[in-house]
Parts: structure tokens; sequence; C-alpha cells
């Protein structure tokens, strides 16, 4: 017993002092303890540089990433900057402004000139409520007295037209208000009578008309190769999950009650491309069809580092590599290299090297950078998928920039209050994303759909 091994932080005099009968016990306490405080302090410790948590986490406690340095530039756009012109639209009104006498010897000027200056100036019109009355008539029947009432007319069953119901959807999916919001909205700017009902009501008028709209995306993102991800939804009194797929021309949402391999299932289907993921374990199934997001492994990296203990080393080098790879392969994303270039020159050594910093990092002594480094070999070969298969990225940033307006709404709205209301969600998610990826007008989509001209989201020749 006299032997055993003195925890480094307690004092020599003092641990002479403890009966040597006390000291494995007291040693066992203080080293689990000492744990204990390590962990503590890396998890107060987390930030959205080592960790998955938001920037918007980060407390006033965290230094900010110092600014960067003047690059000597004017400012503006600098050459090759592709030019932003005005866009000329088509005129509702034209005002010709004509000078009478000549500026220089007062001559009587005539004539037209054949290109005049354009002085363009956009504004909205005065009245923007545009209200329909369809009066229908009661008539006698001049033979045998019957009363007859011409049949009600579809497009006023609910009493609100088809571009007032989108912009009600468009002001919830894309402007993220709310429903007392969209109210005043309707009051304030179109001088147009509409109660908190009515908007609710708006709404589940907009998300019928998406379903089939959204059923159509969601079964061809399927085989697609995509970038996927996942954030909480609140529904109701329950936790539920947004579930994310970002594909070249096309991104759905769902919301599942779980984050589990049903809910991936549902969103991907059996048989999907590769997926660009984190390391959320159920997505490991996926092997060769996954590629594991660096940008993730990058904060990992320097979650070894922060620890300030045996794996530090270990993540530096890492965290050294993970910016090589980033720095060559951003030649690859401008242009001015190939992907064939990139697997020739880079991929060999450098995965290489970063499984061999692995199998040192699996022994290193601290247990969760020991953890971290055996995850990753036992998904190595995902780490790699984007060498060598075209329009795979290293990174799943697609679906985060996705998520970002999802998680941004969800702060505002604090997310649904049913499942109709998360149907309404996803519906509107996916085509406000979708429309946004292929150039096209949101509110002109919605207005369509809910005349029922049913638009498709997928791309032409899809």
């Amino acid at each position: 017993m006299s032997g055993m091994t003195r925890p480094p932080s307690i004092p020599l005099d003092l641990w002479d002092a403890i009966p040597p009968a006390l000291r494995p016990a007291i040693a066992a306490i203080v080293v689990g303890l000492e744990a204990r405080v390590a962990e503590l302090e890396a998890r107060l410790n987390q930030t959205s540089a080592n960790s998955s948590k938001p920037p918007s986490s980060d407390g006033p406690h965290v230094k900010p990433a110092p600014p960067t340095p003047p690059s000597g530039k004017k400012r503006g756009g600098q050459p090759g900057h592709p030019k932003r012109e005005r866009v000329i639209l088509p005129p509702d009104e034209v005002f010709d402004h004509k000078p009478t006498r000549c500026r220089r010897c007062a001559a009587a000027l005539v004539g037209d000139d054949p290109d005049p200056i354009l002085d363009q100036v956009l504004d909205l019109p005065a009245k923007l409520r545009h209200v329909v009355h369809h009066r229908r008539h009661t008539l006698e029947c001049p033979c045998c007295q019957t009363l007859t009432t011409a049949p009600p007319v579809p497009e006023a069953a609910n009493g609100f037209g088809p571009k007032l119901t989108a912009v009600a959807a468009y002001l919830t999916g894309v402007g993220r208000l709310g429903k007392r919001a969209v109210r005043t909205f309707y009051a304030d700017v179109c001088d147009l009578p509409v109660s908190l009902g009515s908007v609710s009501k708006l709404e589940a008028t907009v998300s019928r008309a998406l379903e089939p709209i959204h059923a159509e995306a969601h079964e061809r993102t399927k085989a697609l190769d995509a970038n996927v991800d996942e954030t909480s939804w609140p529904e109701g009194k329950s936790k539920a999950w947004l579930w994310v797929a970002v594909t070249n021309l096309l991104t759905v949402f769902l919301i599942r009650p779980n984050r589990n391999r049903a809910a991936f299932d549902d969103l991907v289907g059996p048989d999907p491309g590769v997926l660009t993921t984190d390391r959320f374990p159920v997505y490991t199934h996926l092997g060769r069809r996954r590629q594991v997001c660096w940008a993730h492994l990058r904060r990992d990296f320097q979650a070894m580092i922060d620890r300030s203990n045996a794996g530090s080393t270990i993540g530096e080098e890492l965290l050294a590599h993970a910016d090589i790879l980033f720095a060559h392969w951003k030649r690859v994303r401008d242009g001015t290299r190939s992907r064939r270039w990139f697997r020739r020159t880079h991929a060999g050594w450098l995965r290489r090297q970063v499984r061999l910093l692995l199998e040192r990092g699996s022994g290193c002594g601290c247990a969760k950078t020991e953890g971290v480094c055996r995850q990753l070999l036992a998904v190595e070969a995902s780490l790699w998928t984007f060498a060598g298969r075209d329009g795979i990225e290293p990174t799943n940033n697609a679906a985060e920039r996705a998520v970002r307006h999802a998680v941004c709404w969800r702060k505002t709205s604090y997310g649904t209050d049913s499942a109709r209301g998360s149907r309404f969600v996803e519906r509107m998610l996916t085509v406000v994303a979708s429309c946004r990826q292929q150039g096209r007008g949101i509110l002109e989509f919605l207005t369509q759909a809910v005349k029922g001209a049913k638009p498709s989201l997928l791309p032409q020749g899809a």
C-alpha cells in the first residue's frame, strides 16, 4: 500500500501524512474529481470553433476572430467582378421631358430623341388592395314562380384571392413573421381586414396546395447525391427534428418526431446517392456512400487542442493537415485546378498522414481524443469520398446554409403547435429553398399553386 502512486495534485508532505491504507481510496477520489473538473471545463469552454454550437451561442467571454488585415485594395467591386446594372422594367407610365430652348443660343427646339436618357423610378401603387364583389342574383321563374339563385363562385369560396393567400404564406415562410405581424401588415400596408384565424386558414390553404408538390420533390431527391443535416424543432409540447437534404437543384425538408434511423430513411429512401454528413452515428451504415464533413472535423481537432492535455499535439497536427486540404481544395472549387489534380497530387499523401495521426491519437492518453480518433478510423474511407466522386464537396456547408433560415424561423416562432403546422413549415421551406436554387420567383410559384396550376419544383428535364 505504501507504494501507491501519489497524484501530482496532492503535496508530498500531505501524502506522507495519509495512512497507507487510505491512500488508494483517496488517490482514486482525487483522480476522479480531476477528470470530472477537466470534463466540465472542456464543456464550459465549448464554442462554435471547437464544437457544433452555433456562433450565436458564443458568449461575450469568447474572443472574436482577429480582424482580417487590410488588403490594400480599393473598396467596391474588384477587377473581373461581374458588373451589376440596374434592371430596367417595363413601364406602367411614361413621361417625356424635352428641352424647349437651346442651352447655348436659346433657339427653339423641336423633334424627338431616338435614344433618350432613361431615368427609372420604382414605387408601389397608391392602393394595394383589390376587392371583387361577386353578386349572385336570385330570380323568379315567370312560369312557376320558383326562385333560383346563381351557384356559388369557386374562387370566392373562402373570401380571399390566390395572390393574397400566397402573400400570407410568403410573409410567414420567407419573412418569418408571426400571424399577428401578418395581420398587421395587411391592415397597415394593404388596408385589408384579415383576422388571426383567417391567417391560419390561409396558411392551411397553401399547405394543401403544396402537398403534392412537396411529395414529388421529396421522391425525386431520394436517388440523388445530397448534403444532409438535422436540427431540433419543437412541435407542441414535444421535441421533433427538422431534417434537410440538399441536392444540386432541389432541397427537401421533413419534420419528424425522432432523430433516428427511421426518420433518416424516410428522408433519403432505401437507396440514396452519396450523402455528405456530420459524424452523427445514424449515418454510419452508409459506408462508401458517405462523405464525412471536414468542417466538422476541423472543429473536433480544435477541441483536441483546447483540452490542453496529452491529445493536444495530435489535434494540432490534424488541424494543420485539414487546413492544407482546404487550401488545395479551394483551387479546385475556383476552377484553377481539377479534381483529378487534387486526387493525383495531394489526396494520397494527405490520407496516409491523417491515418497515421489518427492511429497515434487512438492511444495518446486523452480519453476523448482517443474516442474521436477511433471513431474516425472506423469511417476513414468516408473521409475521402469527395476526392474520387464528381459533384461531392468535402463539407456539408450546403445543408448548414439551407437549415439556417429554418433555425432563424424556429427562434422567432418557437416551433409549431401541431402536426398540421409542421407540414406547412416543411413544405414552405422546401419551396423557398428550391426556388432560390433554381432562380424562380417564390411568390409567383405559391400563387400558381394556390390557383390549382400544380407547378413542379423539379428542374426542367429532370
